[in-house]
């Protein structure tokens, strides 16, 4: 329509698109193809789980674990069956990614099977909630530990803590361990599913290779080997890595410490334990930047199915990386990192995820029951998802009996994602004021990013792609159909 900006097409409907121009400066032209490209291997790959998985979780979770579960023992044993739970829902995220070998993941999966609201509404707690805080108690782990050293009397300044975590945004005598057995109280079952729900904050990042897909060197193969070698590899380490704790420090030493990782070198490195904070620092740091990555390829997803603005769909003439949609990731993280403790975040942002995996893996028996002849190269036992599920209902109706203040907060967010989805998604005949205001915003994100539609290459047209557009040169309109 004449005097409307070009959108990227939904899927099963490219539409005609424009001839990609030159953006102003040096860039690509019409016969240079600006697109993601496929760069991931199989170790590159395997270093997206483990980087995304080990980032910061095993860092503060014990302490969120033991304290809910009351003893060491119910402890190893919420490790073990974390590991065990997340390598059942891997299994069926491997299906679903070579089954729909799209990135975005959930989002991808949920909007394929259930349709554009459920699809949406995943999207809309992904971008508010699950990714930001994720990247908000990553961000408080690096601060905290560096930290630290510099307070080793007290808990480092809540607004020294802050600042760092912005700052790293913007930068992208020893015990015996028989008693620590000694240490028990009873737990309900409701501490016992919030003990899961603090265990699962730190294994989650288990299906972000998802996220990538379309970037995947042969997604069909090395998705779910990167899965198969990565799970067990984190569930071996993190169970390990509690044992060490439990035998360093006593349980009452663990859950009075601020920075669990710091105790534990303090314990046994002596005057070299100035290696533990750098350590950690290190490894949530990479964490960080494995975090916005992929999330930040959620929203160029999102922003492709036409359920975010089109201005995220686009990436760097460049770089080939979705500059605004990383914009987006950093400035909600600097939000949700005014509010809240890191523990309080943590049953947030758990609580929301196992929700969108449950959905997304119940997606998983609605396509096999919808479209039984889709060629799956891989195919799970129906016990693996149903064992899933099973576990899911128990922990999330727990989890809402014992919290039912952060559960339900958690529930109407996602909630408010419905009338977003009306008013923006479905409602198609806006008034010309607010596609001028959207054509005006677009444009002058384009040209401070320096970023286009991404230009589909056959397989990806086949994914249902979104269409090449220009980055128009200075003063000059957005190219019309």
């Amino acid at each position: 329509m004449a005097g409307h900006t070009q959108q990227p097409s939904g899927r099963g409907n490219p539409g005609p698109a424009p001839s990609p121009s030159p953006g102003p400066g040096p860039g690509p032209g019409a016969s240079e193809r600006v697109a993601l490209k496929k760069e991931i291997g199989l170790v590159s790959a395997c270093t997206i789980i483990i980087g995304n998985i080990i980032g910061s979780g095993i860092f503060i979770s014990p302490k969120g674990v033991l304290e809910h579960s009351g003893s060491v023992g119910l402890a190893l044993f919420v490790w073990v069956l974390g590991g065990g739970i997340t390598a059942l829902g891997s299994l069926c995220y491997a299906e679903l990614g070579v089954a729909i070998p799209k990135s975005g993941g959930d989002y991808a999966y949920v909007t394929e099977i259930f349709g554009g609201l459920a699809g949406f509404l995943l999207l809309w707690s992904a971008v508010l909630i699950m990714y930001p805080t994720s990247l908000a108690v990553i961000s408080m782990t690096f601060s905290n530990y560096v930290l630290q050293p510099v307070f080793p009397n007290c808990i480092p300044p809540s607004a020294a803590s802050r600042a760092l975590s912005m700052a790293c945004l913007r930068h992208f005598e020893e015990l015996r361990p028989s008693n620590a057995f000694d240490f028990w109280m009873t737990p309900s079952v409701g501490h016992l599913a919030l003990a899961f729900l603090q265990g699962s904050f730190a294994f989650s990042g288990w299906n972000f290779l998802n996220y990538v897909t379309e970037e995947l060197v042969d997604p069909r193969k090395n998705l779910p080997r990167a899965i198969f070698i990565s799970i067990p590899l984190v569930t071996f380490v993190y169970t390990f890595t509690n044992v060490a704790y439990f035998t360093a420090m006593s349980p009452q030493e663990l859950l009075a410490s601020n920075a669990v990782a710091v105790t534990f070198g303090e314990k046994l490195l002596g005057y070299f334990s100035w290696v533990m904070p750098v350590s950690v620092a290190l490894s949530t740091f990479g964490g960080i930047n494995g975090y916005l990555f992929t999330s930040s390829r959620l929203c160029f997803s999102g922003a492709r199915e036409g359920h975010l603005p089109s201005l995220l769909a686009m990436i760097h003439v460049r770089h080939c990386t979705p500059i605004p949609a990383l914009l987006v990731c950093c400035g909600a993280t600097a939000v949700i990192m005014l509010v809240g403790d890191t523990y309080t975040l943590i049953n947030y942002v758990s609580f929301i995820n196992y929700l969108c995996y449950g959905v997304t893996i119940l997606g998983l028996l609605v396509l096999r029951w919808r479209r039984p002849a889709l060629h799956r190269p891989i195919k799970v036992n129906l016990l693996v998802p149903v064992t899933y599920l099973v576990f899911w209902a128990f922990l999330l109706v727990f989890s809402f009996i014992s919290e039912p203040m952060v559960c339900g907060v958690g529930m109407v967010i996602v909630l408010t994602g419905v009338p977003i989805f009306f008013l923006g998604v479905f409602w198609r005949s806006k008034p010309k004021c607010v596609h001028r205001l959207t054509e005006s915003v677009t444009r002058w994100g384009q040209e401070l990013c320096f970023v286009v539609y991404p230009q589909g290459s056959p397989e990806e047209e086949e994914n249902g792609p979104c269409q090449p557009s220009a980055l128009p040169a200075p003063g000059k309109p957005l190219k019309t159909q």
